[in-house]
């Protein structure tokens, strides 16, 4: 037939059938289409992504108390370490962050423990520990620190906020034993007297004996 026309046999074909060719329009609608669901599963998946990640860190900012992740710098452990001279016992890290001084701590003979709230240092803690031949004796828990109580361990080591301390002061003194140790680093506890005291700014650490602020407090 000229002219290049549909014959119409197959024009009357198509009719009975009910198909239709598809136009380069309708091919392009399509492939547009196909390309928007996955650009939209990629956002989607990467804002979950990014939540899941970011959740742990900004939570705790939302708390009435917030006990930020600040690394212990290499000053700062070392005079921790140096106020567990001669000590004995069990220690554990109130907020243990990435667990630099339950690390150093255990390389030091202690049995240490860490609480964290955030998952993902506490994985990352587990971690350190077992690359640093430490596992055995570094353990790491996600636990918030008004639900543990610390009567078992003879050393305490804290890195605080000045919001949290009396709190704290008031935890601890129900909980310990008379021959505890408590480290306070960066913030001191805004009532007890330290028995000794190291380092300068941040740097600064705290040693209270359990024995000596409770004995203060019983003063009239």
């Amino acid at each position: 037939m000229e002219g290049g026309g549909t014959p119409p046999e197959t024009l009357k074909e198509e009719r009975q059938s009910g198909c239709v060719p598809l136009t380069s329009l309708e091919g392009n609608s399509l492939k547009k289409s196909n390309w928007g669901f996955l650009f939209t599963g990629i956002v989607g998946g990467t804002l979950v992504a990014v939540y899941a990640v970011a959740t742990p860190f900004i939570t705790p900012a939302l708390r009435r108390i917030c006990l930020p992740f600040v690394p212990a710098t290499a000053k700062q452990i070392e005079n921790v370490v140096k106020m567990l001279r001669c000590r004995r016992g069990p220690l554990v890290d109130i907020g243990s962050g990435d667990g630099r001084i339950v690390i150093a701590a255990a390389k030091e003979g202690f049995t240490a423990v860490g609480y964290e709230l955030n998952p993902w240092l506490v994985w990352y803690s587990r971690y350190r520990a077992r690359r640093e031949g430490v596992q055995a004796s570094a353990k790491f828990y996600i636990s918030d620190l008004w639900k543990v109580t610390f009567s078992q361990y003879s050393n305490v080591v804290i890195f605080g906020v000045p919001q949290m301390m009396p709190q704290l002061e008031k935890k601890l003194e129900l909980e310990l034993e008379d021959e505890a140790r408590v480290i306070a680093c960066r913030f001191p506890f805004p009532h007890w007297t330290p028995a000794q005291v190291t380092g300068e700014g941040i740097d600064t650490v705290w040693a209270y004996d359990a024995s000596s602020f409770r004995r203060s407090k019983k003063r009239p």
